[in-house]
């Protein structure tokens, strides 16, 4: 998007404008069962607008080629679309350089390659990883993988009934022994939003290096990594209207030119023989094969679209619903809300009594409300809870009111169903 067409769609939206908005989501326009959809599923992915659906589209239409590979003009057309994505996301997340942005599936595969390229050459038995209780299951795993493979141990920040973090024993759990510090900015179940840049600093004081998961932060808030000066931040597209199979690793570009490459294969390398292969320079070491170059302009085109409508815009809309939701739901007997930090994104997981989350989903769904309904890729959170799972509101800028009307009225007809 060019600055004029940016500006244009600035002035169509501002003053925050939400008919304006939907017309940019054509799939909010349907009917299920019956019923106007209020799509209430944000946190696990969000909706495309027009605009990054043509970008893919015009991508496959007039300029699929690989990139960096040839020399005809598609593919130095596809390269100039792909790269150009690459500068907006650095632009998007204040990095100091292209050279730090990493393309990648999504911020597990994010996570997974700090894992195994930056920390798992680092452990060994004794060392520690440090994560907390309220992360999404890909901030977890991927640790106990390379725990399990070199004998490091995990260690836990844990977390009060609010769904806040117990940080009053953070000190103590920073050691000598600690290789690396991986904290989520948002919780995805409960809608935390973490004080990373604290954190952040006291980690760094003993010169301890901190990966921030972003996934559900990039979405609802303003990131800045110089700012939070964080070492690693990673996030998926699909949670910020773009495409699936599309995320970004921001690295400092320090700690990226000593790590050995994740993957080997074309792309990423400068010369082969048999004898011997050199690493291509960053970030493309890091880029081995045919990379998804419709998703990373696809990627582009959200960061345009967010940058249009303004991230405090959308932002402080969004908090206008979940303020709004939440003291309606509040307001309904038998109805428990879990998760009450008080510096929170638009994610309100709640509990109906008597009613297993996933009827409570089914129930929603007859009533036109997609919502979300498990464990959220967080089991030690609802283990914490003593609960099996919760039904999982998320909302983003495109929501309206009269959809946080549709999830108090489908609470309500649950109710009545199961009195």
């Amino acid at each position: 998007m060019t600055q004029p067409e940016r500006q244009a769609l600035a002035e169509t939206l501002s003053p925050f404008n939400i008919e304006a908005i939907r017309r940019d989501f054509p799939i909010l326009n349907q009917e299920v069962n019956g019923h106007p959809l209020a799509y209430l599923d944000n946190a696990a992915s969000s909706q495309k607008p027009v605009q990054v659906i043509e970008a893919v589209s015009d991508y496959y239409r007039y300029d699929n080629a690989n990139v960096h590979r040839g020399v005809h003009r598609l593919s130095q057309r596809a390269t100039d679309a792909y790269e150009a994505a690459r500068n907006k996301v650095r632009a998007f997340v204040n990095a100091s350089s292209d050279k730090e942005i990493i393309f990648v599936r999504g911020a597990t595969e994010a996570i997974n390659l700090v894992a195994q390229s930056f920390v798992r050459p680092q452990l060994h038995p004794g060392d520690e990883v440090l994560i907390s209780h309220i992360e999404h299951h890909a901030n977890i795993v991927p640790w106990q993988m390379v725990c399990d493979q070199t004998g490091a141990s995990l260690k836990v920040i844990p977390m009060t009934e609010s769904g806040e973090l117990d940080l009053s024993g953070l000190d103590d759990l920073l050691t000598e022994r600690t290789k690396i510090l991986a904290i989520g900015h948002v919780s995805n179940a409960l809608g935390t939003i973490n004080p990373v840049k604290d954190i952040i600093a006291k980690a760094h004081t003993k010169s301890i290096p901190v990966l921030v998961d972003g996934a559900q932060a990039v979405p609802h808030l303003k990131v800045d990594v110089q700012d939070l000066a964080c070492d690693f931040y990673v996030f998926s597209g699909h949670k910020m209207f773009a495409p699936t199979g599309i995320g970004a690793l921001y690295g400092k570009q320090a700690l990226l030119e000593v790590m050995p490459p994740w993957q080997g294969g074309g792309d990423m390398i400068l010369s082969v023989s048999f004898e011997h292969t050199q690493y291509n320079t960053l970030p493309y070491k890091f880029e081995a094969g045919t990379p998804h170059i419709a998703g990373a302009i696809g990627l582009g085109a959200a960061i345009d679209y967010m940058q249009g409508v303004g991230i405090d815009n959308l932002a402080a809309y969004e908090h206008s619903l979940l303020e709004s939701a939440t003291a309606k739901l509040e307001a309904i007997d038998g109805v428990r809300i879990i998760g009450t930090a008080k510096q929170k994104a638009s994610v309100l997981s709640f509990m109906i009594e008597d009613v297993h989350p996933h009827d409570i989903g089914t129930i929603f769904d007859q009533l036109g409300v997609a919502i979300r309904a498990g464990h959220h890729c967080a089991q030690p959170v609802m283990q914490f809870y003593g609960i099996p799972a919760t039904a999982r509101a998320s909302f983003a800028f495109y929501n309206t009111e009269q959809e946080v009307d549709a999830l108090v009225n489908a609470i309500k007809k649950t109710q009545e169903l199961f009195a």
